[in-house]
């Protein structure tokens, strides 16, 4: 029997759902994944998942696509070749899951569970309740759990992905810490002089400093690195990235998908945390963590692309010499 595990949204938000797949893959012959293409390859890192189905739908995302009867019909006339005996729907707190329920009832799926706000009719078999307060990766859980999937003994239940190659070559050899400046929404991105700050401050208290970035970010990690850091902006895949993050001593990053990561391959994390989520719900974690950010600004909560207040207080006023302490209490913490 095959299970389908559906996480349409961003890279961090399938890595999130990570357990919760190790949890289906411990009792169904196999698991596939539905993601949109943001998420596909973060799904592509995750151990359980032998497929990787990508469908962008038009209920997600910054920009999502206009909804097409036909494309909505060849991805359930697909899911129904699958022959999937059961589903696992994954949303975030403020979202719905009952648009994807419905393409997969229409797919033929016999058996779906997901947790729903909205009375869901016949379009859900088993209809979860999370609990307030759960972070993401625990309220995942407690939904396959719901599903008659439980964590198998000896599961911790932490974010995890495949291990990943060897990155000496693009680090260079010796410890170093990482420094991400770049996030998907401006609001939850540190500002890049504060970024820079970081790094020569970094470099003064003698770290090698890496900085990372995807393909449009080379700009930012140019500017950030200077003649002081590893520029490696545009120069990872997501694999190599794990790499990269797992044999870091600290990473430093705003509330984005390299955190989760660095958090799946076991590196601290000093989380630059931007309060328009909650950190209860989407903080690095299973890691040690340093959450540095004012989570009662007036922004809190807002899930803000922008941020809404001039100056963009809530981490504007985080500076380079507090990550600097942030990035030490870690070291040594590891060290201890």
């Amino acid at each position: 029997m095959r299970a389908l595990v559906v996480r349409l949204d961003s890279f961090g938000d399938v890595l999130l759902a990570g357990p919760a797949v190790r949890a289906v893959a411990a009792h169904r012959s196999g698991v596939a994944m539905l993601c949109g293409p943001r998420g596909a390859e973060a799904a592509r890192l995750l151990p359980g998942v032998d497929e990787v189905l990508v469908w962008e739908a038009p209920w997600e995302g910054f920009d999502p696509p206009p909804v097409d009867a036909a494309d909505v019909h060849a991805l359930a006339g697909r899911l129904r070749a699958a022959a999937f005996d059961s589903a696992l729907i994954l949303t975030s707190f403020h979202q719905s899951p009952l648009p994807a329920a419905l393409v997969l009832r229409l797919a033929g799926i016999a058996h779906i569970g997901a947790d729903s706000v909205d009375h869901p009719g016949r379009l859900l078999d088993v209809r979860h309740r999370r609990q307030p307060g759960r972070h993401e990766i625990e309220a995942a859980l407690d939904t396959a759990a719901a599903m008659g999937f439980p964590l198998p003994p000896g599961d911790d239940g932490r974010p995890r992905v495949l291990p990943p190659p060897d990155t000496d070559a693009l680090t260079g050899h010796g410890p170093y810490v990482v420094l991400h400046p770049g996030a998907t929404a401006p609001a939850r991105a540190w500002s890049p002089h504060r970024c820079e700050e970081a790094v020569a401050l970094l470099a003064d208290a003698g770290h090698r400093v890496v900085v990372t970035g995807g393909p449009d970010e080379t700009a930012l990690t140019r500017r950030v690195s200077a003649d002081l850091a590893v520029d490696l902006g545009g120069r990872t895949t997501p694999r190599t990235l794990a790499g990269v993050l797992r044999t870091a001593d600290v990473v430093v990053s705003a509330n984005t998908g390299p955190a989760h990561l660095a958090a799946a391959v076991g590196t601290p994390v000093v989380s630059l945390f931007a309060p328009v989520v909650p950190a209860g719900r989407w903080a690095p974690y299973g890691v040690p963590v340093i959450l540095l950010g004012d989570q009662s600004a007036p922004c809190a909560d807002t899930r803000a692309l922008v941020c809404p207040v001039p100056g963009h207080p809530c981490l504007d006023e985080v500076t380079g010499q507090d990550v600097v302490r942030a990035v030490h209490k870690l070291i040594q913490e590891r060290q201890s």
